[in-house]
C-alpha cells in the first residue's frame, strides 16, 4: 500500500520518538507499505525544522532515506474544490500516487478527514493505524 505522508506526519515522526507517525514508519516494511512524500513536502520540512529540538533533524535524515519521493502534482482531471492552496499540491499528489493521505492537519483537511477524496484514504496516522489493525493487515504487540 502507498502511503503519502506530509509535513505534519513527518515533523512529528522526526520530533518524538513515540506517537502514530513514527509508528508508521516503524510498521512500514513489516505492513508492505511505501512510505512517499514529495519535493513540495520535503521543502516544508526542511523550512519547519528549526521549530524543533536539534535531534529532530538528525532523526529526519534518517527517516528521509525511507521515503519514496514523486514528482509533485498540481493539477487534476476531476474537479477539486479545495481553498487551502498552500496544501492543494499535497492532496493532487497524494491522490496522483498513494492509497492514502496520512496527515495532522485537522485545519486544512478538515473535510477530508475520516473520509475519501476521490478514493484516496485521508486519515489522522493513529486513525490509520487502528484500522489497519482492526483490519487484520497490522500487528501490533
Amino acid at each position: 500500500m502507498n502511503l503519502f505522508l506530509d509535513t505534519s506526519v513527518l515533523l512529528a515522526a522526526s520530533g518524538s520518538a513515540r506517537g502514530a507517525s513514527r509508528a508508521v514508519f516503524h510498521f512500514a516494511t513489516e505492513a508492505s507499505w511505501t512510505l512517499m512524500s514529495s519535493p513540495y513536502v520535503l521543502d516544508e520540512v526542511v523550512r519547519n525544522l528549526s521549530k524543533l529540538p536539534l535531534a529532530a533533524t538528525h532523526k529526519w535524515v534518517r527517516l528521509r532515506r525511507r521515503l519514496v519521493i514523486v514528482d509533485d502534482v498540481v493539477s487534476a482531471d476531476q474537479a477539486v474544490v479545495f481553498a487551502a492552496s498552500k496544501d492543494r499540491p499535497v492532496l493532487l499528489t497524494a491522490l496522483a500516487s498513494s492509497d492514502a493521505l496520512l496527515t495532522l492537519d485537522r485545519q486544512d483537511f478538515a473535510k477530508f478527514l475520516g473520509s475519501q477524496f476521490y478514493g484516496l484514504r485521508v486519515r489522522l496516522p493513529f486513525e490509520f493505524l487502528h484500522e489497519e489493525r482492526a483490519e487484520g493487515r497490522l500487528k501490533i504487540s
